[in-house]
């Protein structure tokens, strides 16, 4: 299990820098499909910061973060992690949906990701604790 959550892990570093790159550019985005997906309107509003750090560098160290914890098998510190980075991402999707109006397909992968990761999680802990269970008796 610590390795699919660590590929997951991976694969959000990676989405995350991507929309990290789209934040420090001034070039067209390349996910801007309609009037209603453009990673570059998402990724240079007033919300793409927090205390002058980019939201999407806090995903890549989130991730990379989840990715250490998952190799080290701390799998109650993993769910946790993972279930606030989930929170952290439900929020930036309100800010997207009710406040610009605009979503960021990088964005939503990167949610759909760390969306699994707290499932994958649970069932790692819920997995061990029922295999200690089962090597008492």
């Amino acid at each position: 299990m610590r390795y699919v959550i660590a590929v997951l892990a991976l694969a959000g570093a990676v989405v995350s820098s991507l929309a990290l790159q789209v934040h420090y550019s001034v070039a067209t985005s390349p996910c801007s499909i309609n009037d209603k997906w453009d990673c570059g309107i998402v990724n240079h509003s007033s919300y793409s910061l927090i205390a002058g750090v980019p939201v999407a560098l806090i995903g890549v160290a989130g991730y990379l973060a989840i990715l250490w914890l998952g190799l080290a098998r701390q799998r109650v510190i993993l769910l946790f992690a993972s279930l606030g980075g989930l929170a952290f991402a439900l929020y930036l999707a309100h800010i997207e949906r009710d406040v610009l109006g605009m979503w960021c397909l990088y964005c939503v992968i990167s949610l759909a990701i760390i969306a699994v990761i707290p499932l994958l999680s649970l069932a790692w802990v819920i997995a061990e604790a029922n295999k200690r269970r089962s090597n008492r008796w």
